[in-house]
């Protein structure tokens, strides 16, 4: 049995949990102002965000105390998901004037994206240190949710930590560029052995990092409250949005049993600079797409003008709903919508397992807008895909999640097991964010191993499925790309096993490939699990081609239809079985079939109940196309006898005479073995008989 302790339906697709949207706290409208450092501009860039800080020591009614205190300013978010939506709404309620109400889209032109030190925009080089104390957690290790290695000491530490501990400790970070900076995120550091983090902190900025200012709020520097735990990223706005070109963060005070040690993210708008010779535009996409983050309405919406656009090759349907109710959408893409089509083989993408992973939402929305686009177009690529495939795009498997939810969501996991079972999936991937990594099964080790290559029989498959989408992928396939977090993929040409990189029982990948026909593998985008509106386009043409190639992989291998001899009717549930490869497959409903196979010839055996086996070579070739691979099968005289005899109908002379024959080789063979057993009771009665005269 293939992995059967690994396998537990019950607790299947775990974690799905999610970071719920920003909590603010007291949060008073902000100056709209900003300050510029050395540096003049006609044009006065603008901000967003609506928030206004919290300011340690002032009453409600706005009074202050007689003992002033440097200002502190906060808001707690999680996950980067900056909804700066929340508390305009409340002070919207109360001003109803609708000159001061913006749109949505207004918003987002206007909010300043991450610099990006998450994503990896931001160059090690471009960040700096007063001091660290170690390599493992020096300045380039002060990335926002960047992760720790297992080990404590180890060189991919989780967090820049300063080698002392006084109020001269810095983390500098250099934009390149003249830069409206408008804030900082902070988080502590990411370790299973200690507990350190910042609790408040100062903010200075500086065009050529020999002078430096320190934020101010009037006449007095401004403070910012950091972290009360290692994990929880908290914002911190300036009340002043400053433009500069280097910004430091200046810790002030930490946690008491800890050291200083922060990870970051800043927050800033490119200011347009004539001066600078070396300013050029960030590469986007060319590609007509609604690029930003969707909810579920937004989500519905946009699914709904897909199949507006495309209706002759689209179809939206639901597979159930969630724990909260929500609805689990599907888009098929087919020339044949809402059909399975002989022959056609059926492909998935799934996202949104986990709500705070965001990218991979995003992705199969613009994919669908894509695909709809360029077949109106007459793409002969996508065309083929569409007349060839039957595509079915799943967005959001937890709704749940990003809306913001904190439950478990078994209704989520019984849909999809009904899904994958009652449609005969052929290919598929599960999209991530958080690493760039593809990885293929077994998820699940042996013996429950932490870490253990645990092959399957189809493994030469799996790595090239894996292969295909990382060497396409624009951002794993950059021998120049810093690693994420700790462990460097590169190394592995960045696939691996699953099980060889940490054991995850009941995964989607393992379930199945051992429970359906389908392959499937999981692909980690991005080191960014939520990237910033600004970045989509980019994210997008980074993975464009891998999307599009993996979807054709589908096309490899063998594939045919298993047919009665008589009745020339699809025999469903005939299973196929490739000799040297110990997985089997079955066949759909209508008998037809597909198994992904590399190029080679094969020896594949097909049988059915009630029907005797057949066998035939067939030859897999380099090029995507399958080899047709069909079989008839003859059942045996004694199915034909008991369907015959359950309709009541008279048996043909020839169906006698293969039964006859049938039951006189019976007779034969039994007939032969008990001569075998007297021949050999009479030896030994002879031989004993021997021995007692003796």
């Amino acid at each position: 049995m293939e992995k059967s302790l690994c396998m537990l339906p019950a607790v299947l697709f775990l974690g799905l949990l999610t970071h719920g949207a920003a909590a603010l706290i007291n949060t008073p409208a902000p100056t709209k102002s900003y300050a510029l450092i050395n540096y003049t501009t006609t044009t006065r860039p603008t901000l967003n965000w609506t928030e206004a800080v919290t300011v340690k020591g002032e009453s409600r009614d706005g009074t202050t105390p007689a003992t002033a205190e440097p200002d502190i300013f906060t808001i707690t978010v999680r996950d980067k998901q900056l909804d700066t939506t929340d508390t305009s709404k409340e002070r919207n309620k109360k001003e109803k004037d609708p000159r001061d109400r913006k749109t949505e889209d207004d918003k987002s032109k206007l909010d300043c994206p991450p610099l990006g030190l998450e994503s990896l925009r931001v160059d090690d080089s471009q960040i700096q240190a007063s001091s660290y104390q170690r390599s493992g957690l020096g300045p380039h290790r002060g990335r926002l949710n960047i992760q720790s290695g297992i080990e404590d000491g180890d060189l991919y530490d989780g967090a820049w930590c300063a080698e002392y501990k006084d109020r001269h400790q810095w983390l500098e970070v250099d934009a390149l560029h003249l830069t409206l900076f408008t804030g900082v995120i902070l988080q502590g550091r990411n370790s299973i052995w200690s507990w350190d983090w910042v609790e408040t902190y100062k903010v200075q900025l500086s065009n050529d990092s020999v002078t430096w200012h320190t934020s101010m709020n009037g006449t007095r520097e401004a403070l910012f409250e950091g972290n009360q735990n290692p994990e929880t990223p908290v914002l911190g706005l300036l009340p002043v949005p400053t433009v500069a070109r280097f910004i430091r963060i200046n810790p002030q005070t930490w946690y008491s049993n800890g050291t200083v040690c922060l990870r970051a993210e800043i927050l800033g708008c490119r200011v347009h600079d004539p001066s600078d010779i070396f300013s050029e535009h960030e590469s986007g996409s060319k590609d007509a797409l609604d690029f930003r983050h969707h909810n579920y309405k937004e989500m519905r919406k946009l699914m709904k003008s897909v199949t507006e656009e495309c209706p002759d090759i689209t179809r939206v349907y639901t597979i159930g709903r969630s724990y909260m109710g929500l609805k689990l959408y599907v888009m098929e893409i087919s020339d044949n919508p809402g059909k399975h089509e002989i022959g056609e083989p059926e492909f998935r993408y799934v996202a949104g397992m986990h709500g705070n992973e965001a990218l991979g939402r995003e992705l199969v929305l613009n994919l669908m807008q894509y695909m709809c686009k360029e077949y109106k177009k007459g793409n002969q690529r996508i065309v083929r895909l569409v007349t060839e495939t039957r595509i079915h795009l799943l967005p959001s498997m937890n709704p749940d999640g990003y809306e913001g939810a904190y439950v478990k969501v078994a209704p989520e996991t019984r849909a999809v097991i009904s899904w994958m079972q009652d449609i005969p999936f052929v290919l598929s991937a599960n999209l991530h964010g958080g690493e760039l990594v593809v990885t293929y099964p077994f998820d699940c080790t042996r013996d429950w191993a932490p870490q253990e290559d645990t092959p399957t029989a189809d493994n030469a498959f799996f790595r090239w499925l894996a292969s295909v989408y990382a060497s396409t992928n624009l951002v794993m396939a950059n021998p120049d790309r810093r690693i994420c977090h700790y462990e460097d993929f590169q190394l592995h040409n960045n696939i691996i096993n699953g099980g060889a990189w940490h054991t995850v029982p009941g995964s989607m990948n393992d379930f199945s490939y051992l429970h359906t026909n389908c392959f499937e593998v999981t692909v980690e985008l991005s080191c960014d699990k939520f990237p910033h509106v600004s970045e989509l386009p980019i994210e997008w043409e980074n993975n464009k081609e891998s999307l599009l190639v993996y979807m054709e992989q589908v096309h490899r291998g063998i594939k045919g239809v298993v047919r009665d001899k008589l009745t020339k009717k699809g025999i469903a549930d005939a299973i196929i079985k490739v000799e040297d490869h110990d997985h089997d497959i079955r066949s759909a409903t209508d008998g037809d079939y597909w198994r992904l196979l590399n190029p080679g010839e094969y020896k594949v055996i097909v049988w059915a109940v009630g029907y005797f086996p057949s066998m035939r070579r067939c030859n897999v070739g380099m090029e995507p196309n399958p080899t047709i691979c069909d079989f008839i099968l003859t059942k045996t005289p004694i199915q034909r006898l008991k369907e015959i005899r359950a309709k009541g109908g008279k048996i043909p002379q020839d169906l006698q005479l293969r039964l006859r024959a049938l039951r006189l080789r019976k007779l034969r063979a039994s007939t032969k073995a008990i001569n075998r057993r007297r021949e050999g009771q009479r030896m030994r009665r002879a031989r004993s008989s021997q021995a007692w005269k003796a």
